[in-house]
């Protein structure tokens, strides 16, 4: 039995399922990844960094670069002046949610949400897959208007990493990300959301003239050091702490 399981009594796996879908941008800082979209786009195999809040760089299988992000180190100062309240928001991780028993988010505060993304709107919203749950619960007196409603709901094994698989339908009150790429088709939608980062890693239309499109997404590194050199189009040449850097002394020096 995995650790969500619709066998233990009075559990609600379909609760669980949306406070995951709130949770990415409280489980991790940095990802590293591949991310393909399925048949009918075009699209190829592509390897991702991504750090929060809005550096990414991606390339090729065979390491050429496709995308890089600049002014990772734009600020603020205190001339600055802005016409919206928006922008004067916190970052996501800086401001603290409601989380259920599990550790998972029932209600998401107001913050600077926002992912990083390339092409089209579908890797940003798998990246914070929220538009699949909404920022809290919708009142008991109105399930009719949950976001998706998911069935056949269980923990499976997408490469290497536990995720909660379940086939969707779209509600009245969906609304996606980006209504040209959405994570959830008209009819089902078969998805995985990865349970240690609340990322959906895939996504697979089942019905109609969207039948097998979405994405798949590998999840290589979480948490992992990125220097500000990898995001920037023309490197720096700074020194990766993380690597051995050899000194000769002596004689022969």
């Amino acid at each position: 039995m995995g650790r969500y399981s619709a066998e233990v009594p009075g559990f609600d796996l379909s609760s669980t399922f949306r406070n995951l879908c709130r949770s990415s941008p409280w489980k991790w800082t940095t990802l590293r990844f591949e991310y393909l979209e399925r048949p009918g786009t075009g699209a190829s195999l592509v390897r991702a960094w991504l750090r929060r809040p809005g550096a990414l760089r991606l390339e090729t299988v065979d390491g050429q670069l496709l995308h890089s992000t600049t002014g990772i180190n734009d600020s603020r100062d205190d001339m600055y002046v802005s016409a919206t309240r928006r922008s004067w928001l916190l970052p996501a991780h800086l401001v603290t949610p409601v989380y259920d028993d599990a550790g998972l988010v029932r209600r998401r505060p107001e913050a600077a949400y926002g992912e990083p993304s390339f092409g089209n709107g579908r890797l940003a919203a798998a990246l914070d897959p929220v538009e699949l749950a909404g920022n809290a619960p919708v009142p008991i007196e109105f399930p009719d208007t949950n976001r998706v409603f998911a069935e056949s709901m269980c923990e499976v094994d997408h490469e290497g990493r536990p995720a909660l698989e379940a086939i969707v339908t779209p509600s009245r009150t969906y609304v996606p990300s980006d209504p040209i790429h959405p994570l959830v088709h008209v009819g089902r939608t078969l998805l995985r959301i990865d349970i240690g980062t609340g990322v959906c890693v895939a996504s697979q239309s089942l019905d109609g003239d969207s039948s097998g499109t979405g994405h798949w997404l590998k999840i290589l590194g979480v948490d992992e050091y990125m220097l500000d050199d990898l995001f920037l189009a023309e490197s720096m040449n700074l020194t990766d702490v993380r690597r051995h850097i050899p000194w000769d002394i002596g004689p022969a020096a």
